[in-house]
């Protein structure tokens, strides 16, 4: 029987498929990719050799006041290598360059002092400026409007920086395209209300609103260009493994060195979608499993391969809960689907709720197909979502047998639901 290894939390689980029932492993093919370089050593090259702007270290010269946008706790991005070398480069350019740190957290809350040391080490901690961006109650200004007519509020600490750079990782964004580059900048250190203009429904239901889809995603077009007006000058953003580790770098302009990435990614993580009744997907373990919220995400892959009617078994260990007050809220409160997404739909742009997006995907997902959901979380709050808890993939298969009607049900497992980008 083919043994598959799932990651849940900061474990692995391992789960036997009889053969006669075993579909397809949907497995990005980046994973196995050789870089023949040290992460530390890519992230350097991509430093040396930046696309489309001068080296780091020439653009930090004459600037006091340097900001670099970081990711927050609830991304997988190996900054212990990109931050050293970033912050090398400018003192290189300007050793006595008044820099800060600042985490982009968007909408999700605060990154807490144990996280910032988990990801950045605590050398770093101690003796960098640190700032950790507050949609609510950073100091923001008003920059202007987007081209869809939204107001750009952003961090003043970004838009008063002499120079502005960013780190990240870019992977499959089930409505961005791709994460990484511009949106360090938008939504990472946004005011709530840009956010959610952004991320409105007519936005969300665009049909170039998907994975994988740059040219005329009209959220990302937003985004890139609150990026630019903002002055986001330098990004270095890595592509990573199953094991968190940087296998690609690139460095520089903002939108050049990111389309460069994000070519580099789709070469290696499309995968061909293999039909079957039930799918068995995760959220790429920790930290991008820690609640429901984000575990959307993995499920979106499993739902462009489970068959309509059938049945997703979700693995996120959900330690943190639900991830987002409204999100679980909205589905507490509404039992219809349908009415749901109509309300969405006919939600103005400007009157966008909070998590409204998330809510808008996850309610597709479930008009498609039932989710059974392994995790950590109180059960009754799995029910609130709509979805059916569990303890197990044993548990879980069983509940999808059942409600299917077929204890031979056809079974297609996708590893890491973030990593690939399923496609027809």
């Amino acid at each position: 029987m083919p043994l598959v290894k799932l990651p849940y939390g900061k474990e692995v689980l391992e789960y036997d498929i009889p053969e006669s029932r075993f579909k397809a492993e949907l497995v990005s093919q980046m994973h196995d990719y050789k870089p023949g370089s040290s992460p530390e050593e890519l992230v350097r090259q991509a430093l040396e050799s930046p696309i489309g702007t001068p080296k780091l270290s020439v653009m930090a010269e004459g600037k006091d006041k340097v900001v670099i946008i970081c990711s927050d706790h609830t991304r997988p991005v190996p900054s212990k290598v990109i931050i050293p070398p970033m912050l090398e480069e400018i003192r290189k350019g300007n050793p006595s360059a008044d820099i800060t740190l600042l985490i982009s957290t968007g909408c999700h809350r605060l990154t807490t002092e144990d996280e910032l040391i988990a990801k950045f080490g605590s050398e770093i901690v101690e003796n960098e400026k640190i700032v950790v961006h507050d949609c609510d109650n950073s100091e923001m200004v008003n920059i202007g409007r987007l081209p869809s007519g939204g107001t750009m509020i952003v961090n003043k600490l970004a838009v008063e920086a002499d120079l502005l750079c960013a780190e990240g990782f870019i992977e499959p964004h089930f409505f961005a395209g791709f994460s990484g580059g511009r949106k360090s900048f938008f939504p990472g250190v946004a005011a709530r209300k840009t956010v959610t203009y952004n991320h409105n429904a007519e936005f969300i239901a665009h049909p170039k609103a998907r994975t994988g889809i740059l040219e005329d995603n009209p959220i990302h077009i937003d985004v890139l260009y609150a990026a630019r007006i903002g002055r986001l000058n330098f990004i270095c953003n890595v592509v990573i493994n199953s094991d968190k580790e940087a296998i690609y770098a690139v460095a520089g302009d903002l939108d050049k060195a990111h389309v460069a990435g994000c070519e580099f990614l789709s070469k290696h993580c499309k995968v061909k979608a293999v039909p079957a009744d039930i799918v068995i997907s995760t959220n790429g373990g920790y930290p991008l499993d820690q609640n429901v919220y984000q575990a959307v995400k993995g499920m979106t892959a499993a739902e462009a391969t489970v068959t309509v009617g059938g049945c997703i078994i979700m693995l996120a260990c959900s330690n943190d809960g639900h991830g987002g007050e409204m999100f679980h809220k909205t589905f507490k409160e509404e039992k219809d689907l349908e009415r749901m997404l109509k309300k969405f739909l006919d939600t103005p742009k400007e009157d966008t709720i909070v998590d409204q997006w998330q809510s808008q995907i996850f309610a597709r997902v479930l008009q498609h197909a039932t989710v059974i959901y392994v995790s950590e979380a109180p059960d009754e709050m799995i029910r609130d979502l709509h979805m059916i808890p569990a303890r197990s993939i044993e548990e879980a298969m069983k509940i999808a047998e059942e409600r299917l009607g077929n204890p031979n049900a056809g079974i297609t497992v996708i590893p890491d639901g973030i990593a690939v980008m399923v496609v027809g």
